[in-house]
């Protein structure tokens, strides 16, 4: 093998998604160096250890990341696989994402014990996320849903929405954590895009490592660019905003013809407003980043400012 590295030590979360998603990396790591020596160590984040609060209140998303990073500045692992979406847009010092290998259907699930879709819930059904985005948008198209927090790893939530005694009428989350556990036979309405945007970078994993020359040769062939370029687009969108993992901003990017385009949705905590704006730039990370910004500019013209503002 041309890269130097003989061995790499995977940081991950415990969470039976986290596993299959670090697994998924070592995986691709194996096949670009078969003689690479891989070994996986589990890190315990604040995320992990406060499952009863909602993600608003310990910290946001980031709450998921930190103790992973802190191991790799430590060097007690070279490498840390996180779901994309829940990375803060600012960079921790000493560390980059490596590789953001080809992502999944970015698109969120709907799973119901009655087999309900969005459109078929009863009037004031209850309905279970952890995602301040998802419930903004939720209510967005049924005012009159009452929208419940909702936490656990996948298939806690899962067996939550199951319960035949549980509160929630149906329960919205990643279509993309569903597929990767094998558990589609549950979900029963794929939401449209128009109706239920994604978090920036959903879907999509992130290869965080120390900045060095030999982990970025080391990760090069994991890195999808399609997917590179239009997570960057969305996560720069994010950042012109403000930034925050666990505000109520989506985004989507896709590349047809050349040009790459870029969906950005700011949503009121209630529903009641939506900043919901478009633009197209050249496919390209340069083009993508400031696609992302311009189009946070647009957004923040037509007032999205306000309804971060008012999110917790």
């Amino acid at each position: 093998m041309s890269n130097t590295l003989r061995s790499v030590q995977l940081g991950t979360r415990r969470s039976t998604l986290a596993q299959w998603q670090t697994n998924h990396v070592r995986e691709l790591l194996l096949h670009a160096w078969p003689s690479l020596d891989t070994q996986v160590t589990i890190v315990t984040t604040h995320g992990d250890r406060s499952l009863d609060l909602p993600l608003s209140v310990i910290g946001g998303k980031g709450a998921f990341t930190a103790e992973l990073e802190q191991a790799l500045l430590q060097r007690e692992v070279d490498l840390a696989v996180h779901s994309l979406k829940d990375l803060p847009t600012m960079q921790t010092p000493g560390l980059i994402i490596g590789a953001i290998p080809e992502r999944a259907d970015p698109r969120d699930a709907l799973i119901s014990r009655a087999g309900y879709t969005l459109e078929t819930l009863p009037r004031g059904a209850t309905v279970g996320t952890s995602s301040l985005r998802r419930g903004a948008q939720l209510l967005h198209a049924r005012a009159d849903l009452q929208i419940r927090d909702l936490r656990g790893n996948v298939d806690t939530r899962i067996a939550k929405a199951l319960d035949p005694d549980g509160p929630y009428d149906a329960i919205a989350l990643a279509l993309s954590g569903v597929q990767r556990l094998r558990r589609e036979e549950v979900v029963n309405q794929i939401l449209p895009l128009d109706t239920l945007l994604p978090a920036p970078g959903q879907a999509a994993l992130a290869v965080q490592c120390r900045d060095g020359e030999e982990w970025r040769a080391l990760l090069a062939p994991l890195a999808h660019s399609p997917t590179t370029v239009c997570v960057t687009a969305e996560r720069a969108f994010l950042a012109g905003l403000g930034g925050g993992c666990a505000v109520p901003v989506a985004a989507h990017a896709w590349a047809v013809d050349d040009r790459l385009h870029l969906r950005g949705r700011v949503t009121a905590i209630d529903g009641t407003r939506q900043v919901d704006v478009r633009e197209d730039g050249a496919v390209t990370l340069d083009a993508a980043l400031a696609l992302g910004g311009r189009l946070a500019q647009i957004a923040l013209a037509q007032g999205a400012g306000a309804l971060l503002e008012a999110a917790p």
